[in-house]
């Protein structure tokens, strides 16, 4: 979705318009904010953006598609993955709901709308797009080891949880380099950066033989344009039980030279309800994984933080840099302090 498109977007979340499960949608909210007209979830219905996530001012949320019709949308975006990336009943309505009033569809789930006989055959009728994004590359890429003759470094982004604003910092790092007049390319590997940069590789559609070949050939494309830097939007975490193979996968495939954590560290338990590991071990797995391969390291921290207190967030940021001697910071709520520095000095 190019920024120069003009779309009046609706975003549909049904029982997940929070800070955590609302991941694709809230980044609309948060990059495209002028093109998004509402937000449907049923539980949230009467309040606004701004109530539930800090940001999107006067958005409404709203029941279901048809209270929407008023602010004459043109797109629905699926805003929230299900575990397994499934179209609920709830929402399914809602989507046909808003193709027979002339809305274009953009899905980031596993299942694929197209392939939706009642879709399609909707959309048809009504003469809309469906869009998903979760399609993987056909025919598929196997690795041929092309990262060793690499002369462009590449940043991966990494996480202690899903949901710990790996996304957001790898858009956030690049657009505020990129604001320096740096040559930065952004490599999206899952529905909120395909959505946001117009291209990148669903990861976690590919098949497991492939993933680190689609994500080798990625960032061989990104340096066809000589950038300065490469960042790779990163996916699930190392120790979450249900997510860790795509993560491995695209590890490998990024065989990164430099690796960002995100954590929250108001997070007691993981996305799978079970205790989250520490991040010391988790940088240390990092580590110890790519060593191997080559001398990967660790160049800073982007704390997602929105739980905290101000006063407590920034004793957070303070004692985590302390602990890790690293630049920290949460981008979002306390801008770059050295964290932007430090990335820039490696593309000097």
């Amino acid at each position: 979705m190019k920024n120069s498109e003009n779309k009046k977007i609706v975003i549909l979340c049904h029982g997940a318009f929070n800070y955590i499960k609302n991941k694709t949608g809230n980044m609309l909210i948060r990059y495209r904010e002028n093109d998004v007209v509402a937000v449907i979830d049923h539980e949230k219905s009467g309040t606004f953006a701004i109530d539930e996530i800090g940001y999107g001012k006067s958005i409404p949320v709203v029941s279901n598609f048809k209270k929407c019709l008023k602010y004459s949308p043109d797109t629905l975006v699926i805003g929230s993955a299900s575990q397994g990336g499934f179209i609920s009943k709830e929402n399914r309505k809602d989507v046909l709901s808003a193709i027979r009033n002339g809305c274009d569809i953009i899905s980031g789930m596993h299942e694929f709308i197209n392939d939706d006989k009642e879709f399609s055959n909707e959309a048809k009728i009504s003469n809309v797009n469906l869009k998903d994004l979760r399609m993987p590359p056909d025919p598929p890429h196997f690795p041929i080891g092309s990262w060793k003759e690499r002369r462009t470094p590449v940043l991966l982004i990494v996480g202690t949880d899903c949901d710990s604003g790996k996304m957001t910092t790898a858009w956030e790092v690049a657009e505020r380099l990129k604001k320096r007049g740096r040559a930065v390319e952004f490599v999206g590997t899952g529905q909120t950066g395909i959505l946001l940069s117009g291209s990148g590789v669903p990861i976690d559609a590919v098949k497991a033989d492939f993933m680190a070949g689609e994500i080798e050939k990625a960032i061989d494309d990104a340096m066809i344009r000589d950038p300065e830097l490469i960042i790779v939007e990163g996916q699930g975490s190392l120790t979450n039980q249900y997510y860790a193979g795509v993560t491995l996968g695209l590890l490998h495939g990024a065989m990164p030279d430099y690796m960002l954590m995100t954590h929250d560290p108001a997070r007691p338990l993981d996305v799978t309800d079970y205790p989250m590991s520490t991040m010391e071990t988790i940088i240390k797995l990092h580590l110890d994984l790519m060593s191997h391969f080559k001398d990967s390291k660790f160049i800073g921290i982007n704390l997602l933080t929105f739980a905290l207190s101000e006063e407590r967030a920034l004793e957070t940021i303070n004692q985590t840099k302390d602990k890790f001697n690293l630049p920290t910071t949460d981008l979002i709520r306390f801008g770059d302090m050295e964290l932007i520095d430090a990335i820039e000095e490696i593309i000097q």
